[in-house]
């Protein structure tokens, strides 16, 4: 495991607006991209790591910081340790892996931060936002049925879209708590927030082709709030080109 450099950096952030809609019964709310790309935060952690309590305390520190999206993607292959971590999956852990492959290396390390899906050693500083997106991206929820509408950004400077996009859901809750029995954190009470519970990719598609795409979600309980994450990417470098979050 290795720890990551502390360097204070200045934030630029921009904030795509949220707004309730009358959709009759349940839950109903809205969101629509601006015409920059928010700072997507990606951490990897483990409850068998030692060195990420201070990085999950960093990410929970960005959980309201307009312009920032962080997700906490829990890994298994510390479980071997003795501790099974009960918020890591599989699929985050491919997700590592599939972008260490991707960086041309294969190394997989906790805590591990990637910014705008570059490995970031930086934290807890964060790079200048406001880049400009060649995507346009709204997220609706009605009930349990959240929808993502994707097109290209009619005025995107000079940022071209791909020839292909592709993206991700991630459904993200906060408010856990453990209390570790074993393994490197034995004895410790940890906190975390913005775990994802639920990782789903979507394939490519023709970038010159409007998308929509549903996503089927459960109210979830008062004490640990649930957002919903859609992360338009270059498929071709796994770069993310917009997200948004939406919080209802």
């Amino acid at each position: 495991m290795r720890n990551a450099l502390l360097v204070v950096a200045a934030l630029a952030t921009a904030l795509a607006a949220v707004q309730p809609v009358n959709a009759g019964t349940g839950l109903a709310c809205e969101a629509a991209s601006g015409p920059t790309l928010p700072t997507l935060v990606e951490l990897y952690t483990s409850e068998g790591c030692s060195s990420c309590p201070p990085a999950e305390r960093w990410l929970s520190s960005l959980k309201d910081r307009p312009g920032v999206i962080a997700l906490a993607f829990h890994v298994d292959y510390w479980d071997r340790l003795g501790w099974s971590d009960r918020y890591a999956s599989r699929a985050g852990t491919a997700r590592q892996y599939e972008v260490a492959r991707r960086a041309g290396d294969g190394t997989v390390y906790t805590p591990q931060v990637l910014v705008g899906g570059q490995d970031w050693r930086g934290w807890p500083g964060l790079p200048a936002a406001g880049a400009a997106s060649p995507v346009r991206l709204r997220l609706a929820r009605a009930g349990q049925t959240v929808t993502a509408e994707v097109s290209r950004q009619k005025a995107a400077h000079e940022q071209v879209a791909p020839a292909q996009l592709a993206g991700y859901w991630a459904v993200v809750e906060d408010g856990y708590d453990s209390h570790v029995r074993a393994g490197e954190n034995a004895g410790a009470t940890l906190h975390h927030d913005d775990v994802v519970r639920l990782y789903r990719p979507v394939a490519a598609w023709p970038a010159a082709v409007p998308q929509r795409l549903e996503l089927q979600v459960s109210p979830g309980v008062a004490e640990h709030p649930r957002r919903v994450v859609f992360v338009v990417t270059d498929p071709a470098t796994g770069r993310p080109l917009q997200a948004l979050a939406l919080g209802c």
